[in-house]
């Protein structure tokens, strides 16, 4: 893995924590909590990545994305703790909370100083954790998101002149919001491997979605098989990821780190482990230095397994993003999971490893058709080579 060739930044502050659907909803805040603190007691945070505040956005930034109908009901929403169906707000997914629109501007401020980092060049690579709320549409709440962070970032690149952006996202959910907004905009790509929506919210991202007429292969969808693991997993991201990028050639590259797709997660049902996850981050982060020059945005995303998972899959992630990846056989500190054991009651994981070694069959060994995972690549290689000037068979 290439050295981290310029300085890497971590966007966050505690108060962070106040995007909170409540004690029965699945994302809760805790992952995030439990996740800087691990980085920190690991010297991730700190000492190989250093941590910037987190402003909140001002209304004029959201509304580059958002509608201003929207903004005013979250607003009120968040005013009156009362649900406003038609903008997707007081559902059992995106249930309403006092001062919401406080909490999911202060996620985009932070978002956004992670690409402000890179784009400036104070920062090689930074990260959102608490970022990566994918299904916000420009008009309505979706999916436990308010506001489309990662799209307003990208948006924010546009406005300063960047022409071509690349966004990869690898949470188990399609990345529905970002494709939609970006829909008609050649000067973004689009990649999203998540399981696919015949089992799975939100139900979209197959390979015949390609974008819009005038941006036709902007929108990349590898939809996978239910029980995909490490191998699969990696097998689909590198017969697809790595060409693409590299014939799109972005001046920034962005991520969306949801790890739901671990064998734990609650929510779905993917088969991936801790390691296989690392594995993807690497090879990110590689991709960020090969086509990018550096320049690497990372946000957090999904991820449900509060105390099995998250923690250590993001903080595998900021290792990365560090240009410092953290030793899989490394233990979690005593002090952490003394934490864990009194804030929640439960037993923390004693090692940053599930104790896999991922490997993968490289796609240009040749293709099975009677596999779901390999008709799955293969369509999407079809659909979406050919529009980029790529030969899609191996």
């Amino acid at each position: 893995m290439p050295a981290c060739e310029g300085p890497a930044t971590v966007v966050f502050d505690p108060s962070l924590t106040e995007y909170d659907f409540g004690p029965s909803h699945p994302m809760s805040p805790l992952r995030v909590d439990l996740t800087m603190r691990l980085a920190t007691e690991l010297g991730v945070v700190g000492e190989r990545l250093r941590a910037v505040p987190a402003p909140v956005a001002d209304e004029d930034l959201i509304a580059t994305v958002h509608t201003p109908a929207l903004i005013e009901a979250v607003t009120r929403a968040g005013r009156t703790v009362a649900p406003d169906h038609r903008f997707g707000l007081g559902t059992d997914d995106n249930p309403v909370f006092a001062e919401m629109h406080h909490a999911a501007a202060h996620v985009v401020g932070a978002t956004a100083e992670a690409f402000r980092q890179v784009w400036s060049g104070e920062s090689l690579h930074s990260a959102s954790i608490c970022g990566g709320l994918h299904h916000a549409m420009p008009d309505r709440a979706s999916g436990f998101c308010i506001y489309n962070d990662v799209a307003i970032g990208i948006q924010q690149l546009l406005d300063q002149g960047a022409q071509r952006v690349a966004y990869v996202d690898v949470d188990v959910h399609h990345g529905d919001g970002v494709e939609r907004i970006f829909w008609d905009d050649p000067r973004v790509l689009t990649i999203s491997l998540h399981e696919t929506g015949q089992m799975l919210f939100p139900g979209t991202g197959f390979p015949e979605d390609l974008g819009g007429r005038d941006a036709q292969g902007s929108a990349v969808n590898v939809a996978l098989p239910p029980g995909t693991g490490d191998g699969g997993w990696l097998r689909a991201f590198h017969a697809v990821v790595p060409p693409l990028l590299r014939e799109f050639d972005p001046e920034v590259l962005v991520t969306q780190h949801g790890c739901d797709s671990h064998a734990d997660d609650p929510l779905a049902h993917l088969m991936l482990t801790v390691d296989g996850q690392r594995a993807t981050y690497q090879a990110l982060h590689d991709l960020a230095h090969e086509v990018a020059g550096g320049r690497w945005v990372v946000t957090g995303g999904g991820g449900y397994a509060l105390v099995e998972v998250v923690p250590r899959a993001w903080t595998h992630l900021l290792g990365v993003v560090a240009g410092r990846p953290v030793d899989p056989l490394t233990e979690t500190p005593g002090g952490w999971r003394e934490h864990v054991e009194a804030t929640l009651g439960r037993t923390a994981p004693h090692r940053l490893t599930d104790g896999r070694t991922p490997a993968y069959r490289d796609w240009r060994e040749g293709y099975d058709p009677d596999t779901w995972l390999d008709r799955a690549v293969h369509a999407t290689r079809m659909a979406t080579f050919p529009l980029h000037g790529l030969d899609p068979m191996p």
